[in-house]
């Protein structure tokens, strides 16, 4: 291996032929590779563009403390409104919740960067260093048709949680947060005091998760989006393989991440002494493509993945949810569900939007008061057209508040001509017409199957087709 300074150029260590992209793929197959994802590859669609939901989150945050934001200064960082927020003497406890509020105003469809990422099924354990969810909706989309299926697990300093058990016998894919999940509490890292807290509990004998070091000291690690500074990156990776860098080892690492360049320091250091570390240094984006299109290749298309990427809608570009108005415009399309199906639902209502079609329906699934019932039902009554979301899920309730919108949607088709077009199922998994658990109505006209809720082309096209007849 050459000679290499401090002032080397990164490209001096980013040397990615085919055949290291073969070994990779190799190691992939054989399930011996973790990949660790970090907060590049969180792009979502928000109000100004495209754009890094963490620099998003910490405009938004500051926006919300009242703190002023210069536009024509670097966007502040999450901890930047952290420390701001200190100084002024508040109360640290408070973010946390501010944040969580922040986040369920909005939802973000994951990107497509995640989500190429979550077709490469032969990744079964995925650790993130977010405390978003979009890599979890993302593989939901990509494997389960939106369904929630990915098993989900979270850190915190103060509580110790390990892998449920050895990677060989997981049942399901699995996201491990190593800096927790979102919440109202302080359970999750949004400073670089807690990414130090973080980091000390992982040390401390008591709060070690064992299983998840185990796996991570025998697999091959792919650091993806970065997430950490020059010191830091070094810590996790002696942290993660238990034993000097400069030892020989059977297991390599892959860093791909846009600052490299910015870092040679590390460059020099994994040149010099983590020999079996390898760094990517066109950016995380870059590498998710070219490692999706090559295990694509070699693998033909991903049975796995219910949804059809090349037909989704939202998903080759960046998409947004926007949550419904609190009433519903005239001639929208009423959406009913089961509230354990809300994810697919909002992403059926996103595909809608981008195709210039309103739709509304309630987010807040409350099941009482004589208000609400008439408000709903007066929305059912004056909808272009009454879209039921069948699934597993409304097979399973014999009660709810969506089976009280399906019967009004059927007293309304009473009062129109035989053969009206009102009621279009839309079925977003595998649950078979005979034996659902619907009203007669339902089973005489066509159900349309939208895997995960996810819009095509067609269909959109159908119903634009039928809301301009009507309004025609």
């Amino acid at each position: 291996m050459s000679s290499l300074t401090a002032d080397s150029p990164v490209s001096a260590v980013a040397v990615f032929d085919d055949d290291v992209w073969e070994d990779l793929l190799n190691y992939i197959e054989e399930k011996r590779v973790i990949p660790i994802v970090g907060p590049e590859l969180c792009v979502v669609q928000t109000d100004a563009g495209p754009e890094n939901l963490y620099t998003w989150l910490a405009r938004s945050l500051a926006t919300r403390l009242n703190q002023p934001v210069d536009a024509d200064a670097p966007p502040p960082t999450l901890n930047d409104v952290v420390v701001r927020h200190l100084s002024a003497r508040g109360r640290r406890e408070d973010l946390y919740a501010r944040i969580r509020t922040i986040m369920r105003e909005t939802t973000f469809l994951p990107p497509p960067a995640l989500v190429k990422l979550a077709e490469i099924t032969d990744f079964d354990l995925y650790l993130s260093t977010t405390f978003d969810s979009l890599l979890e909706d993302a593989l939901n989309v990509a494997r389960f048709a939106g369904a929630k299926n990915t098993d989900v697990v979270a850190y915190a300093p103060s509580k110790l949680v390990d892998l449920p058990s050895s990677r060989e016998k997981l049942a399901r894919p699995l996201v491990y947060h190593l800096m927790g999940r979102l919440s109202a509490s302080p359970t999750y890292v949004i400073s670089d005091e807690d990414v130090l807290e973080c980091v000390c509990a992982l040390q401390t004998a008591h709060y070690t998760p064992q299983k998840l070091f185990n796996e991570l000291e025998q697999s091959h690690l792919l650091l993806i989006g970065g997430g950490f500074s020059d010191w830091l990156t070094r810590l996790f990776l002696r942290l993660a393989k238990r034993r000097r860098l400069s030892d020989p080892r059977d297991v390599g690492e892959v860093l791909a991440y846009a600052r490299a360049g910015d870092e040679p320091g590390l460059v020099f250091f994994l040149q010099e002494v983590s020999s079996r570390t390898r760094l990517f240094a066109g950016g995380a984006a870059a590498f998710v493509d070219e490692l999706h299109r090559r295990w694509m290749a070699r693998r033909g298309p991903v049975t796995a993945a219910a949804v059809s990427r090349p037909a989704v809608v939202g998903l080759e570009e960046p998409g947004r949810f926007v949550p419904p108005a609190g009433e519903m415009a005239d001639r929208a399309v009423f959406i009913s569900y089961a509230r354990e199906d809300l994810a697919a639902v909002q992403q059926l209502k996103a595909g809608l939007d981008a195709a210039g079609i309103s739709a509304w329906f309630d987010l807040q699934q409350l099941d009482s008061g004589d208000d609400f019932a008439r408000k709903i039902r007066g929305n059912v009554a004056r909808c272009s057209y009454f879209i039921p979301v069948i699934s597993a899920n409304t097979q399973r309730r014999f009660e709810g508040w969506f089976r009280r919108e399906w019967n009004w949607a059927v007293d309304r088709t009473e009062g129109m001509v035989a053969g009206a077009r009102f009621i279009l199922p839309v079925c977003i998994d595998d649950t078979p017409e005979k034996g659902a658990l619907v009203p007669e109505q339902f089973l005489k006209t066509h159900w349309t199957r939208l895997p995960g809720g996810v819009v095509t082309p067609e269909v959109a096209a159908k119903l634009q087709e039928l809301l301009g007849a009507k309004q025609g």
